[in-house]
C-alpha cells in the first residue's frame, strides 16, 4: 500500500464525532470546500467526498505547508502569464489607475514633480475592484468543468525533528449535467526537505530515502519516500452523490443551484448564512463565528466553483462589507505567482490564531490560491513562527470544457 493510501485508510470515518485536528482541518479546508458530501446512514447529514484531488487530500493530513509567506516587500506584482500589470493599493477601486498614479507606472508623483503621500486603499476597495473584475470575465458552459489544482504539506520527521515537504498536483472534472459522473486525477510530485536548514538536518541523517512522519492528531506514523521524482498517475471515477449533487456550499448543491446563485451580495450572504449553525465548517463541536464560516465558504465559491461571473463578483463586494476582513498587497503564492490577498482571523480553542487568506490576481479578479497562516502560535501550531503558512492550495486552471478525462 502506499503512502497516501495509508494515510487515506487511517482517516476518521466521522469528521464530526470528535474534535478534529486543527492543522488537519486547516489543511483540508479548499477540499471539504469543493466537494459534496456522502449521507450517512441514521440521519440526512452529509460527510466529505475528499475530491478535487484525493491524494492532495489524504497526504494534507500528514499536517501542514512550508511555502512562502510572502507578505514582504516585493517588485510591482504582475499578471500571473506575464501581461499586464496587477493592480496595487494605488489603484482606483474600478482597477485603473488613480490620481497620484495617472499613467498607472506605479509612481506616486504629484503633478508639481514632489513625491505625494502612497494611497492605501482598505479591503473593501480592493474588493470592490476585484468584484468590478470578476463581472467582466466570460465563459462558454461545456460539458464538464475542470479545476487543476497543487497542494504542499509538510510532515516533521519523528526521529530528527526536522521538516519534509510533499507536493501533490490534483484534477477533477463535475459533469454539468445530472446523472454523470465526477473524474479525479492524482499525482505525488516529490518529498523533500523544507528549508535549507532542514535539508542539513536530513543531510546529517545521511539523507534517508524513507522517513517516518509524525501523523497530527492520530498518534501514528507513515512512512514517506524522499526525492523529487513524481509517482504514478491515479485516475478514479465515481457516481455524483445523489445523481446529482456536484460541490459542497454549506450544503450540498447541485449544478442547478450553483448556476442559480443570487449575483445580489445581500441575497447571496443569506442563501449562504442559511446553512451556518454556529460551528465550524468540518466539526459541530467548534464553534466558529459567522464571518469566519461566511469567509471559508465564500473562499471556495470564489475560487473553484462554477458560478457564473456575476455570482463571483458578488461574492467579493459581499467579502467587502464585513469588517474583519483585511487586506495583505504583493503576496507571491506557493507557484511564485503575485498577487493581493484578503483574509480573516480565526481564533482556535488551543489559544492559537490563525490566518485565512484568498489570494488573487486583481487585473482578472481571478483567484490564485488560499493559504492558512499563523498570526499566534500555540497548541498544534506552537512550533511555527508568526507569518509562516502552513497549509496552501494553488489553483492552476478552472473552467469549462468538453474533453473528457
Amino acid at each position: 500500500m502506499n503512502p497516501i493510501d495509508e494515510l487515506r485508510a487511517a482517516r476518521p470515518a466521522h469528521l464530526g464525532d470528535g474534535p478534529v485536528d486543527e492543522r488537519t482541518r486547516a489543511a483540508e479546508l479548499s477540499y471539504a470546500m469543493s466537494r459534496p458530501r456522502q449521507a450517512r446512514r441514521r440521519r440526512k447529514v452529509v460527510r466529505p467526498v475528499w475530491g478535487l484531488g484525493l491524494a492532495g487530500a489524504a497526504a494534507a493530513a500528514t499536517a501542514v505547508v512550508v511555502v512562502m509567506a510572502g507578505n514582504g516587500a516585493a517588485p510591482t506584482p504582475r499578471a500571473p502569464d506575464g501581461g499586464g500589470r496587477i493592480a496595487t493599493a494605488t489603484d482606483a477601486p474600478d482597477g485603473t489607475g488613480s490620481t497620484a498614479d495617472p499613467d498607472g507606472s506605479g509612481s506616486t508623483a504629484s503633478p508639481d514633480g514632489t513625491a505625494a503621500p502612497r494611497v492605501t486603499l482598505s479591503a473593501r476597495d480592493v474588493l470592490l475592484a476585484a468584484a468590478a473584475k470578476a463581472d467582466r470575465q466570460t465563459e462558454s458552459i461545456g460539458d464538464y468543468w475542470h479545476t487543476v489544482s497543487v497542494s504542499r504539506t509538510l510532515s516533521t520527521v519523528a526521529k530528527g525533528g526536522y521538516d519534509m515537504e510533499t507536493e501533490s498536483r490534483d484534477e477533477m472534472w463535475t459533469p454539468s449535467a445530472t446523472g454523470g459522473e465526477q473524474w479525479s486525477r492524482s499525482q505525488m510530485l516529490g518529498t523533500r526537505p523544507a528549508t535549507e536548514e532542514d535539508r542539513k538536518a536530513w543531510e546529517a541523517a545521511g539523507s534517508p530515502e524513507k522517513v517516518e512522519v509524525a501523523v497530527p492528531g492520530k498518534g501514528g506514523s507513515l512512512v514517506l519516500e524522499t526525492g523529487t521524482a513524481s509517482g504514478k498517475v491515479r485516475t478514479s471515477h465515481s457516481p455524483l452523490v445523489d445523481g446529482d449533487k456536484v460541490f459542497w456550499l454549506g450544503r450540498n448543491v447541485t449544478m442547478k443551484d450553483l448556476r442559480g446563485l443570487p449575483s445580489d451580495p445581500d441575497d447571496l450572504k443569506k442563501w449562504l448564512l442559511h446553512s451556518y449553525e454556529g460551528h465550524d465548517t468540518e466539526s459541530s463541536s467548534t464553534p466558529m463565528a459567522s464571518d469566519v464560516w461566511l469567509f471559508k465558504v465564500s473562499a471556495g465559491l470564489i475560487t473553484d466553483m462554477p458560478v457564473t461571473p456575476q455570482v463571483r463578483g458578488a461574492a467579493f463586494r459581499m467579502l467587502a462589507e464585513l469588517d474583519t476582513v483585511k487586506v495583505i498587497e504583493n503576496v507571491t503564492d506557493a507557484q511564485g505567482r503575485q498577487g493581493t490577498a484578503v483574509s480573516i482571523e480565526e481564533r482556535i480553542k488551543s489559544g492559537a490564531v490563525l490566518e485565512n487568506r484568498l489570494i488573487f490576481d486583481e487585473s482578472t479578479g481571478r483567484a490564485l490560491a488560499n493559504e492558512n497562516v499563523v498570526v499566534k502560535p500555540g497548541g498544534l501550531q506552537a512550533e511555527f513562527e508568526p507569518g509562516e503558512v502552513f497549509s496552501s492550495t494553488a489553483v492552476l486552471e478552472a473552467g469549462w470544457t468538453d474533453d473528457k478525462p
